[in-house]
């Protein structure tokens, strides 16, 4: 899953990619309005964290933008103002919810998933597919009863293949849901997670086709 971070405060965003990245997050931080548009013109996202105040586009008029080329991207709005002003000017811009700064790192995460969620049409914190669940509150997963250790780019992989399953994913998906703009695809990333995914869950969990993808089965 790919996210757009837009935060010109260089110590927060910065912190902030990271902690996204470890919760299994691609992350794209640009730190002023006109950087974000550019790169949703470019890219598509599941969500947008936002900050209020940024150089060049306010979150405000970057949001009424967004929201007037029928961009329907969950966006997430940071603000350092904890006044029912700002708070309703955010969300009747078009935003879908808002955290105050400073924040709680673990209600942000849980925010963003509740917003994927509701965008996906999806209600449940979880994914199943055969005796394979995937909890993405918790990262965990879970494999016929018995938990299942994943490395992060593991369980990345997997969160992406069984948010699709049904639908064969292209590698060059997979790479873009694992890397960010300004990070070069490993050399094999794909196929080793492939392969360390088949033995943990089983070699017929993952269907392959040359030349189109992977596929995990509803």
């Amino acid at each position: 899953m790919r996210l757009l971070l837009v935060e010109d405060d260089k110590m927060l965003g910065g912190s902030l990619k990271k902690a996204l990245e470890k919760h299994a997050y691609g992350v794209d931080w640009v730190q002023d309005g006109e950087a974000a548009l550019t790169s949703m013109e470019n890219l598509p996202f599941v969500a947008i964290v936002l900050d209020v105040n940024l150089p060049k586009l306010s979150g405000i008029e970057l949001l009424k933008i967004i929201r007037g080329k029928k961009n329907n991207t969950p966006v997430l709005l940071l603000t350092a103002r904890d006044t029912a002003v700002q708070k309703v000017e955010g969300l009747d811009s078009g935003a879908d919810d808002y955290l105050v700064k400073p924040f709680d790192l673990d209600e942000l995460l849980a925010r963003l998933r509740a917003l994927i969620r509701r965008s996906e049409g999806r209600a449940e914190p979880s994914l199943q597919c055969g005796g394979v669940i995937l909890d993405l509150a918790g990262k965990l997963v879970c494999k016929d009863g018995v938990n299942v250790m994943m490395t992060a780019k593991e369980f990345r992989v997997l969160k992406l293949l069984m948010e699709r399953a049904g639908k064969f994913v292209t590698k060059p998906d997979i790479e873009y849901s694992l890397y960010s703009a300004d990070e070069a695809a490993e050399s094999n990333t794909i196929e080793v997670s492939i392969y360390a995914l088949r033995k943990k869950l089983g070699s017929g969990f993952i269907k392959t086709i040359r030349g189109v993808g992977y596929m995990v089965e509803t």
